[in-house]
């Protein structure tokens, strides 16, 4: 690995630390500073997120995730045109889905994904806005992909987690689909599947200024 490509390396009951990182952006929208070196909180107590202040040592944050193993499944509904594949465990519930092709996408029908109801291209639109990869999709006779542009980025979701893609990382645990193309963190320091989030944030109705 290139000495200059970011990457992101995982401090023990600590913050994330990514270096080498050009393209940042914050909650609002902004372009983030960047340094060679930086720490961001994932225990959810910094008050000055998305900084590391020291507050993971105050507060005792355990960084280590549980077992979540059972919940590590890939769902796949099929379509005529397109056939779309799911893990739950990855969802940050960003919403994307819903709000992009609901007639596809809802969690009201069952099942929830049903391809036939729209276009390939809908499904395709979803699965580039799927911040998290919980949701890659195939045409027929072709494999599953995940989709994401090239570019090495990351970016704070307003009270919600890291939105990384393309940049290298060390973990215990990818799921079954994961991949380093596109994957969120965990900021509110509750995802039973730290690092990454496992939509806990959103039931949890947590807000990074409370």
């Amino acid at each position: 690995m290139s000495e200059d490509k970011p990457t992101i390396q995982q401090r023990n009951n600590g913050p994330l630390v990514v270096k080498n990182l050009s393209s940042f952006r914050l909650a609002d929208g902004s372009r983030g500073e960047t340094k060679p070196v930086m720490a961001l909180c994932r225990c959810g107590a910094s008050k000055n997120k998305p900084f590391c202040d020291g507050s993971h040592q105050k507060i005792g944050f355990d960084s280590a995730g549980a077992d979540v193993s059972s919940r590590d499944r890939i769902y796949s509904y099929e379509g005529k045109e397109a056939t779309v594949y799911y893990n739950k465990l990855l969802c940050s519930h960003a919403g994307e889905c819903g709000a992009r092709a609901l007639p596809i996408f809802n969690p009201k029908q069952k099942p929830w994904v049903q391809p036939n109801a729209g276009t390939a291209a809908q499904v395709k639109d979803v699965v580039e806005a799927c911040p998290s990869g919980a949701l890659r999709y195939s045409l027929p006779g072709e494999e599953a992909q995940t989709l994401a542009d090239s570019d090495a980025a990351i970016a704070v979701e307003r009270d919600g987690p890291l939105r990384v893609k393309n940049i290298a990382m060390r973990a215990d645990h990818w799921a079954e689909g994961q991949s380093e193309q596109k994957y969120v963190l965990c900021r509110c320091g509750k995802s039973k599947n730290k690092p990454f989030c496992d939509g806990t944030h959103s039931d949890d109705g947590w807000k990074e200024n409370s």
